[in-house]
Order: structure tokens, then sequence, then C-alpha cells
């Protein structure tokens, strides 16, 4: 429809342009009806190509900020995947803290029962062998002072005499 119009406003601009049909002394009507032909010329030719060429920028420029958003939101995820890896990883070192103080405390209950234990291990055996050294003691005094009274006479071997021994010895 604008073609048809287009050409009727070039026709008519050419053949009223033509100066045998003007009776006035002025041309302004004609010149403002040329320079609306020359204006719906150029509009014809340049239109189409000034709207492909701003849709084109206005889509590129569309398509840019699209990539833009994508690389925002791909930032925000791996932003919240290293946020939720670090509060994993927060939660696994107080896991393995508390594991190694649930260890450390086993650990030491069990140094602490062994210590015990072998330490009435090393009470008993000293009780034991103080009962023998004090034995081996009563012995030697026992064999010491039989020896004694055996070597002495046996005339004078009463009571008096062997506590006397018995307290030289024990003295």
């Amino acid at each position: 429809m604008s073609r048809i119009i287009l050409l009727m406003l070039m026709v008519s601009t050419y053949a009223l342009a033509s100066e045998n049909g003007a009776e006035h002394s002025t041309d302004i009507v004609w010149r403002t009806i040329n320079f609306l032909v020359f204006a719906g010329i150029v509009w014809y030719f340049v239109a189409e190509p000034a709207k492909s060429y701003f849709s084109g920028r206005s889509k590129s420029i569309a398509d840019e900020l699209q990539k833009v958003q994508d690389k925002l939101s791909e930032s925000k995820t791996a932003k919240e995947k290293a946020l939720q890896k670090l509060s994993d990883a927060e939660k696994l070192a107080k896991e393995i803290l508390e594991s190694a103080k649930k260890e450390n405390k086993v650990l030491q209950d069990s140094i602490m029962n062994q210590c015990n234990s072998d330490l009435e291990i090393i009470t008993k055996q000293n009780v034991s062998l103080m009962e023998l050294e004090k034995r081996k003691m009563v012995r030697e005094v026992v064999d010491t002072t039989l020896i004694e009274l055996l070597a002495e006479d046996t005339n004078s071997f009463d009571t008096k005499a062997m506590v006397d021994v018995i307290l030289k010895k024990v003295a």
C-alpha cells in the first residue's frame, strides 16, 4: 500500500513540478511536496536497512545481556556450591574434632586402666617381695641364732641366754 502511495507522489511531483502549470510566483508548496517526496523515497530505501540494523543491534545487545546474566547466574551457583562445600567442610571438621576428642578420651581411659592395673601388679609384687625378704631375714636370724647357740656351751643354755641372743640379733 505504501508503495502505491509513494508511486503516486512521485508521479504527481513530476507532473506538478513543471513551471507551466504554476500561476503563482511562490513555489513553497511545490518545494514542500518535493521535500516530502524526497523524504518518502529516502524513507523507502533507508527504513528497512535501518530497522534491520537497529533490530539486529538490539538483538545483539539483548544476547550480550543474556550472556552476562547467564554468567552471573553461573557465578551465583558456583558461589552457592562453594559455600555449601565450605559448610560441609566445617561440619566434617567438627565431626573429626569430636571424634578425635572421643578417641582421646578412650585412649586416656585405657591408658589409665592399664596404669592402674600395672600399679596394682607392682604393689602385689612388692608385697610378695617384702614377705619373701622378711622370711629370708627370719630364716637368717634363726640360722645364726641356732649356730651361736649350738656353738656355746650346752650347759648354760637356758632361757635367759636365749633371750639375750635373740635381743642382740634383733637390735
